[in-house]
This record gives C-alpha cells, sequence and structure tokens, in this order.
C-alpha cells in the first residue's frame, strides 16, 4: 500500500472538486434558463465530460487504493482521457451531422475511449452490477451470430457499434443523458437547495404536528417525512440516510422492535420514489420516452403514490394496535407556535406551490424548477430581511451539492444509453418483448408475472433512474406488444423497479435502515417486504383497472379511489394480523382475500370484497366488545 497524500493536498482536491461542481451547476442552469444558447449533442457531451470527470475525482478505483497516490494518477489519467475524447467529438459534431454520418479513425478512437470510460463510470458510481449488465448488452452483437433460436442475429463490427453509441444522439449520449443534462440536474440543485435552507427540519415538524396524539405517531411521523423528503431526493437508500436518523431512534423509543423501525422506515423512503413532483427523477424521463407532458405522468402517479403511503400507514397503525402501543402523552415537537413554524416554512411552502402551479399551467419541468429556487430564494431574503455572505454560501454550495448528487445518475444514463442504443440496432428489444410472449402462451396475466419478476431481478441494487432506464427499454415493450397502453406499462415496470430497493436478497433500503436501527438487515428486507405486499398487487390492478391510474370515466375513477383505500386497509390487516385486536389465521386468510378483491377493480369482485371485509368488521368488534365487558 502506498502513502496517503498529506491533507493539505487532500483539502486542495476538495476545494478543486467543489469549483468544478459549482461550475457544471452554474452551466447547466445558464443553459436551461437560456441565458447561453447551446446545441442538444455539445450540450451532452459537455454534460458527461465534466459529469465523469467530478466521479473519477469523488470516487475511487476501490477501497484499498482510496487516498494513494496510485488512485490520484489513475484518477488523472480518466480525466484527462475522458476530456481528450469529449472535446475531439466537441470539435467533430458538426462535421459528422452535416456530412450525414461520415467519420474518420479520430472519431472511432475517441468514441471507444468514451465507451469504455462508460463502463468504468457505472462501475465507480453505481457498482459492479450495471457494468456488467451494460457489458452484457454491449456484447450482444458480437456474439448473436452464434446463438440458437430468436436470439440469434447478424452481428455487428466494434467498429460499426463504437460510432453508433458516441457519434449520435441514440447511444451514450441519448434521450437518458439528455434528460440528466436538463431535468434531473436542476431538480437535484432544487432538492440540494431545499435542504440547505433547512427543509428538512421544516417537514419534519410538520410531520411531527400532524401526527401529534395519534397512535403510533412516530411511525406515522416518519412515514410523511419520508414522503416529503423522499419526492426530491432520488434514492430511496438515500432517503433512508438522511431520514432514518431522526425516525428510527424515535420509533424504538415509542416501542417498535429495531428490526420493524427499519423496515417502517425503508417503506416510507420507497415509496418517496414513486410520490410527485419527481419520483426520484424517472417521471421526466417516462414522459420523454413515451411521449406524454410530464404533467400526464404526474397525475397518473399521484393515486398509486397515495394508495401506497395508504398502506404504509394501516399498516403501522395496526402494528401498533397488535403491539399494544398507545399514543405517547409527550410532546416531540420544539415548541414553537404553529404560525411561527409556517412562517419559518414559508419559503419551502411558496417554492413548492410555484413549482407545482408552474407546471399544471404548462411550463416545463426544469424552467418551473427554476422559478422555485427564484421563489425559495427571494422568500427567504423576506423572511430573515438580509442579504448576506451566508446566503451566497447557501445557493452556492446547494448548486455545488446538487451538481454532485446528479454525478452517479449521469453514469446509470449513460450505461443505459449504450443498453437503449445496443437494443435499437440490434433488435434485441422486440426479441425480448416476444421470449415473455412466447413464455406467456399470450397470457397477459403470465406476462404480467414474468415481467414483474423481470423487473425486480434487474432493478435490484440500482438506484430509481437507473432501474428504470433499463426496465424501460429491456421489458415494458413487452407489455406494450400484449395491448397495455404505453404509459401503464411503463409506470407498471417502474413500480417494481423502484420496489426492489426493499425486495431482498438486494434490498438496499433495507440494509441501510437495518444499519441505523442496530437490527439484523435480512430480517428488516423480509419484514419490509410483507409491510409493502399491497405494492406487490397494486401493478397488476393499474393493467386491468385504469381507474387507479385516473385515465377511466368519474365513475371508474371513483370507485377505483374507495375500492382501492378500502384493499390496501384489508391487505394490511392480513399481513399484520390485526385490525381491531389480532386475527386468527382463517381470519386474515379472509382479510386478504377481500384486499385483493377489492383491488382487482372489477366490480363484482369488489362486492365480494367489500362484503367480507364488512363480516370481518362485524366480526371484530363484537369480538371488541365482549373483550370490553369481561
Amino acid at each position: 500500500m502506498q502513502e496517503r497524500e498529506p491533507g493539505t493536498s487532500l483539502l486542495d482536491k476538495r476545494t478543486a472538486i467543489l469549483v468544478a461542481a459549482f461550475c457544471l451547476g452554474l452551466f447547466h442552469l445558464a443553459a436551461v434558463s437560456g441565458v447561453i444558447s447551446i446545441s442538444t449533442m455539445p450540450l451532452r457531451l459537455v454534460h458527461v465530460a465534466m459529469a465523469f470527470s467530478l466521479l473519477f475525482a469523488l470516487k475511487p478505483a476501490s477501497k484499498r487504493l482510496a487516498g494513494t497516490k496510485t488512485d490520484l494518477a489513475l484518477t488523472g489519467v480518466l480525466i484527462l482521457a475522458i476530456l481528450g475524447a469529449s472535446l475531439w467529438l466537441i470539435s467533430r459534431w458538426k462535421s459528422i451531422a452535416f456530412s450525414g454520418g461520415l467519420t474518420t479513425d479520430g472519431d472511432y478512437y475517441a468514441g471507444l475511449v468514451i465507451l469504455i470510460l462508460v463502463f468504468e463510470a457505472a462501475r465507480r458510481g453505481i457498482g459492479l452490477i450495471l457494468a456488467i449488465i451494460t457489458l452484457v448488452f454491449f456484447c450482444y452483437p458480437f456474439i448473436s451470430p452464434y446463438l440458437p433460436g430468436i436470439l440469434n442475429g447478424r452481428g455487428y463490427s466494434l467498429e460499426r457499434m463504437v460510432l453508433f453509441l458516441t457519434t449520435d444522439t441514440q447511444g451514450v449520449y441519448g434521450i437518458p443523458i439528455g434528460v440528466a443534462a436538463t431535468y434531473i440536474i436542476v431538480f437535484t440543485i432544487f432538492g440540494a437547495m431545499l435542504s440547505r435552507f433547512g427543509a428538512g427540519d421544516f417537514f419534519f415538524e410538520i410531520s411531527i404536528r400532524l401526527t401529534r396524539g395519534l397512535r403510533a405517531a412516530s411511525a406515522k411521523s416518519a412515514v410523511l417525512f419520508s414522503t416529503l423528503i423522499g419526492m426530491v431526493s432520488g434514492s430511496a437508500a438515500g432517503n433512508v440516510a438522511v431520514t432514518g436518523t431522526v425516525t428510527i431512534p424515535i420509533m424504538k423509543r415509542e416501542g417498535y422492535q429495531p428490526h420493524q423501525a427499519g423496515a417502517i422506515e425503508a417503506v416510507a423512503s420507497t415509496g418517496g420514489q414513486l410520490m410527485p413532483p419527481v419520483m426520484g427523477a424517472a417521471a421526466f424521463i417516462m414522459a420523454e420516452i413515451v411521449g406524454v407532458p410530464y404533467t400526464t405522468v404526474m397525475a397518473v402517479a399521484i393515486l398509486p403514490a397515495l394508495l401506497f403511503f395508504g398502506s404504509a400507514f394501516f399498516v403501522v397503525h395496526l402494528q401498533a394496535v397488535k403491539s399494544g402501543i398507545e399514543p405517547r402523552a409527550d410532546d416531540q415537537s420544539d415548541g414553537r407556535p404553529l404560525s411561527r413554524v409556517l412562517i419559518q416554512g414559508a419559503p419551502f411552502i411558496g417554492a413548492f406551490a410555484v413549482l407545482l402551479a408552474l407546471m399544471l399551467s404548462g411550463f416545463s419541468p426544469f424552467k418551473a424548477s427554476l422559478w422555485g429556487m427564484a421563489a425559495l430564494i427571494g422568500l427567504d431574503i423576506v423572511r430573515s430581511r438580509r442579504i448576506d455572505l451566508d446566503l451566497i454560501r447557501k445557493i452556492a454550495g446547494s448548486i455545488a451539492e446538487g451538481s454532485r448528487n446528479v454525478i452517479t445518475i449521469s453514469a446509470a444514463c449513460a450505461a443505459a444509453g449504450v443498453i437503449l442504443g445496443t437494443l435499437g440496432i440490434t433488435g434485441l428489444g422486440s426479441k425480448i418483448a416476444l421470449l415473455i410472449d412466447v413464455a406467456s402462451n399470450g397470457q397477459l396475466i403470465l406476462a404480467l408475472l414474468f415481467t414483474m419478476v423481470a423487473s425486480i431481478i434487474l432493478g435490484m441494487g440500482l438506484p430509481t433512474t437507473a432501474a428504470y432506464l433499463i426496465l424501460a427499454t429491456v421489458v415494458a415493450p413487452a407489455l406494450v406488444k400484449f395491448g397495455v397502453p404505453m404509459l401503464t406499462a411503463h409506470f407498471f415496470v417502474f413500480y417494481y423497479g423502484c420496489i426492489s430497493t426493499i425486495t431482498p436478497p438486494v434490498a438496499l433500503a433495507s440494509y441501510v435502515a437495518g444499519g441505523i436501527a442496530g437490527a439484523d438487515v435480512n430480517k428488516v428486507g423480509w419484514t419490509a417486504a410483507s409491510y409493502a405486499t399491497t405494492s406487490f398487487v397494486l401493478p397488476f390492478a393499474f393493467v386491468f383497472g385504469p381507474g387507479l391510474l385516473m385515465q377511466g370515466d368519474v365513475f371508474g375513477n371513483l370507485l377505483a379511489v374507495i375500492t382501492g383505500f378500502a384493499g390496501v386497509g384489508a391487505v394490511a390487516a392480513g399481513v399484520v394480523g390485526c385490525l381491531f385486536s389480532p386475527l386468527s389465521a382463517a381470519n386474515r386468510a379472509v382479510a386478504l382475500g377481500a384486499g385483493l378483491c377489492l383491488l382487482a377493480q372489477f366490480w363484482p369482485t369488489a362486492l365480494v370484497g367489500a362484503v367480507l371485509l364488512g363480516w370481518l368488521f362485524i366480526q371484530q368488534r363484537a369480538a371488541r366488545q365482549v373483550s370490553l365487558k369481561s
């Protein structure tokens, strides 16, 4: 092992990274606001060059080499390589575009360097899993002539693949990177700005006050807090790390067992990725790929997100009833009057109000977020009545932090671009869809099951955006082939990609929560998966009941809301094993059956579910009255 660099060098490195991150964020803010005018390809080339440079500087080649001279030298080589190759393509993009795609040997070598660095960026930024998945897809054109059956293909040369993936807007510099360079980076800066200006404390205080005096108040405030923070965090595991350090100890003090507290936080943090307006940054990519307005994606996502959190509330409440946890008498808030809390939180309320109002008015998401940031800064100045150095530091720090937060997403987007480009040029995407079609023998329910399994497996270990990008390009087309509407198909795979973070064996959000709770991580993972049972059923209901996605008629949408909340409540009772009191095994089965019937989105099954749930209510209330009298 080589000697580590002196502390002053590390300080210089941190300063250089901070400045570079600030420049990256400032460049993109200027580009999306129209202050500077730049074409699509140069914008994406500059974004990849700067984001990868930051990623290589921040993420060591390995834990063993972290902080060594070897790692520093390797980092320097990688940064010079990405900058050099990107500058070459920036100087060549007009010639390539105007000549109809004529390239030179220099273009090939620059593209080859960039592709190699995409694999390395995916490995460093996301993990070995994504790098291997990307490499497997990239290798398909070279081995396809030797594969049997439907996977057989004519194959392509390395030069053809490299040039296609790096000199066109259908590979590395395709839609995913385009979204990262416009929508996502602006929202990560917005999220960082909310955090630095104190939104976390405000949201937690509001959550505590809204659940004050309720049974399981700490768990319910954890669900609310995680929802509010998770909307803009972009990572379920990251959300757990931020909110879990506050909520898990409170839940443990209230009476929840460590593994239960960890599981509740993991489920709530995962649900934050499903909640508009940001949805883990995947909402913007979904809108681009499907070809619908972003507001349409938001409208589709609202009820499923509310049902997810409704299910979480039911679970924590019923678990508290089963465990005998009573409402707490002490007040966990900071004691400030509500009016003062709201005044202190006015900048955050105003920023979200501006953001949503402008998006609903037809503004693009990144334009709306720019005005949201302006509203946040303006209202903070009005509240504090001063413009000082601290304000400047907060703004500059937010830009730098937001830029740093986007670099791993950019690595995932670049890798997804390689996958997407390979699927396009080889036709592999349609072949995978055909495989699911053949395996399901034309039965939609089987196709949905196979797609669910594939989505959970491919999504394991990946952040929200990376998971969705892979699923959207690999498995969503299979459902579209079955006649499922494109937006519904994409939302189906997105949902399962999100909940893969709490699905063992690779349940990252559960593992982070288990570490904070001091519980067995596997026990936390399986408990979280059981608490989220409803989530494994809901996407099927989306397909058969468009009302759950607010895509039916008025009556259908209203029925979906009623049966949806009743259904998730019944399933929660069956999973926890408690309603007004603990349930027998037979009654748990009745509750689960009632919930599934209500969620099936057919009025005959809804009627059966309502009868079963009504009978269970009557039976439980009668048993409770007998217990009270005795």
